[in-house]
């Protein structure tokens, strides 16, 4: 019988660099995104993909990620009192029932390959997913629902894929296709960050997988990878090597790197454009300072 997705592991143990001096105190993950934390956009992805449990690894100065799927009883009694019912019920979406998040501490940075093997007692024997909250998937359907229903016709580690320029690839894991079915690709090999001259192909992995417990247990070599890490992308290609089915999905969507200032800038402007109540004031905004630079240029 065919094992339902219900685990997801979250790996938030960064440090986030990028975006000092803000994550001297705050998590990068708590870093809003309009007016949610990214974290709540990848807890509310897993939710719509039937998650039922959430497994974050962490590490020191993360306690304000926990704080924030705790309850705040002081601040909805106080929203309660002033009739502030729709407040209230956006507050309370964000709470978490006791049980339903673990959290594992990743002791030190030995690369995302070994932040998913540190949550390896809490998946078991089953399939679990994996959400990297820094890559924000706008989409009509949430990217990893898109991947559950595609898993549930062809069982196999998944990741998500998308086509990036060439002069980009070093920055990726890149897939070694060895069929195309358009929205699914069989992969017969994976390179971490290869040189942009023997990519073996431009379609690249993002922070969406659905793997199999033997992905767990080949991390368990703890070989160092690109950069002398322990990277996923090896474990999965680890399963290629061993003859078990592995598939790239290009999702349906637009995924923004939220790690970058860049990306979390662009983020920040499509989601503001996509709320009925900010988009004609940002619109106007927006339109006001690209007329300001060309007057500029002129």
């Amino acid at each position: 019988m065919k094992k339902k997705i219900t685990k997801a592991i979250f790996p938030v143990a960064g440090l986030g660099t990028r975006f000092l001096p803000a994550t001297k105190s705050v998590p990068k993950e708590i870093m809003t995104l309009v007016d949610r934390p990214l974290i709540q956009y990848a807890i509310d992805e897993a939710r719509a993909a039937g998650i039922k449990e959430f497994i974050f690894v962490t590490s020191r100065g993360k306690g304000a990620l926990e704080d924030y799927f705790d309850e705040a009883p002081q601040l909805e009694q106080t929203l309660r009192k002033k009739g502030k019912d729709e407040l209230l019920e956006i507050l309370q979406s964000t709470n978490m029932e006791s049980g339903a998040i673990a959290y594992i501490r990743q002791h030190k940075a030995l690369g995302l390959g070994h932040a998913v093997w540190c949550a390896r007692r809490l998946i078991s024997n089953e399939p679990f997913a994996v959400i990297l909250p820094d890559d924000v998937i706008a989409a009509e359907k949430p990217c990893l629902q898109q991947m559950v229903e595609a898993y549930e016709e062809n069982p196999g580690c998944m990741v998500a894929a998308m086509e990036v320029p060439q002069s980009q690839t070093s920055a990726y894991g890149i897939l070694d296709v060895a069929e195309d079915m358009g929205a699914r690709v069989s992969v017969k090999g994976m390179v971490e960050k290869p040189d942009v001259d023997k990519a073996p192909s431009n379609l690249a992995v993002i922070g969406r997988y659905i793997l199999t417990p033997d992905v767990l247990r080949n991390l368990n070599k703890k070989k160092s990878g690109a950069g002398g890490e322990i990277q996923l992308t090896d474990g999965i290609a680890d399963e290629i090597q061993e003859g078990r089915p592995v598939y790239g999905y290009r999702f349906q969507g637009q995924r923004f790197d939220c790690g970058s200032k860049s990306g979390f800038l662009q983020a920040t402007v499509s989601f503001g454009l996509d709320r009925p109540e900010l988009r004609d004031d940002l619109m106007g905004y927006l339109q006001h300072v690209v007329n300001d630079t060309r007057k500029a240029a002129e």
